[in-house]
């Protein structure tokens, strides 16, 4: 079997994504398991290759199978969308919001075409995509909507443990209106279909609590009482392998040991802060239910160091090769 083609995103070409794509295609690693190619601008892979001191030849093709896909070259899919005398690097910007949009536009379409295999992202800046009036607040929104996929599932994985999350971007108070019954049903039962989309068909999912201690019982709240535990009840009763609520003091650490597959985290930051101390660079976020695979950095542009050559590739080499990782289970799999 051929290694899967990966399409990497440029991201945004006022930020660091340029920079660490270049560092990751040199890489040997990414090109024993992947056929990486860039979705961006050839003239500012050129420069992000000057930048980082790095000899690697940018090779411009139209289309993914045209690829040379060895070390010492960056093929490249020229949008030629940037415009280097008016870019501004390390500065918010709309020509720098328009141009990553295109690059996640242009690696949806390939996506859905079969012609790349999955995509890794690199980071967008909300501003820029904002000032460039683009009708998308982030990633997910933007494969949501160019997909047509209602509510897609976000997916963390750092050195095996995987988190998903019931809820993402929206406040605290909120977040816990949402820990109803019904909605966790839902979400163990797309979960557990999501990671066996992964390959993952063995093991115990992990529900975490809310409150401290998971709420012993009443005694620190009623949500565990009232609808984590009766969801969990449901979900069992239908045949699903999951258990809680376990305490989020301690879920993580049993999950990172092998006890659980996965945990399903229940506000954005109870599942942030344990990943992303376990191992920042390395917490890579997958996003599920779309008719394709899709990793991605979880960082963000970091402004204040573009164009310095100085940015750490690690999680965007992480995401290239968890990508080429979990691919082959996509390949066959039907388009919506």
């Amino acid at each position: 079997m051929e290694k899967p083609i990966i399409g990497v995103t440029m991201g945004d070409p006022a930020g660091i994504g340029p920079e660490i794509v270049a560092k990751s295609f040199n890489e040997q690693s990414v090109y024993d398991v992947c056929r990486p190619v860039v979705v961006g601008d050839a003239a500012t892979m050129e420069w992000a290759c000057q930048v980082c001191g790095l000899d690697l030849k940018v090779n411009v093709i139209d289309k993914p199978a045209d690829g040379k896909y060895e070390l010492g070259t960056i093929d490249v899919i020229d949008l030629k969308n940037v415009d280097r005398n008016e870019l501004l690097v390390g500065e918010i910007s709309a020509h720098a919001g328009a141009a990553a949009y295109a690059y996640i536009e242009k690696s949806v379409y390939l996506a859905l075409d079969r012609e790349i295999d999955a995509i890794a992202t690199t980071p967008i800046n909300k501003e820029s995509f904002a000032a460039a009036k683009v009708p998308f607040i982030g990633h997910t929104e933007v494969l949501a909507g160019l997909t047509n996929t209602p509510d897609p599932l976000t997916m963390f994985e750092v050195h095996g443990m995987r988190v998903f999350f019931l809820t993402r971007h929206v406040s605290l108070s909120r977040a816990c209106e949402l820990v109803t019954k019904e909605r966790l049903v839902d979400y163990i039962d797309r979960c557990t279909e999501a990671l066996r989309r992964l390959g993952v068909n063995d093991g115990t999912m992990a529900v975490a609590g809310l409150n401290p201690h998971s709420g012993e019982h009443g005694l620190f709240g009623n949500e565990e009482v009232e609808q984590i535990e009766p969801a969990i009840k449901e979900a069992r009763e239908k045949g699903f392998d999951v258990v809680g609520p376990v305490s989020a003091d301690s879920v993580f650490h049993l999950a990172l040991q092998g006890r659980y597959n996965s945990v399903l985290s229940l506000y954005h930051d109870q599942g942030h802060i344990a990943t992303k101390t376990l191992d920042f660079e390395r917490t890579i976020a997958i996003t599920n239910s779309l008719p394709f695979l899709r990793t991605s950095v979880d960082h963000g542009t970091a402004l204040d160091i573009a164009g310095k050559g100085i940015a750490s590739a690690l999680s965007m080499t992480e995401a290239i090769l968890l990508a080429a990782k979990y691919a082959p289970n996509f390949i066959n799999m039907p388009v919506k």
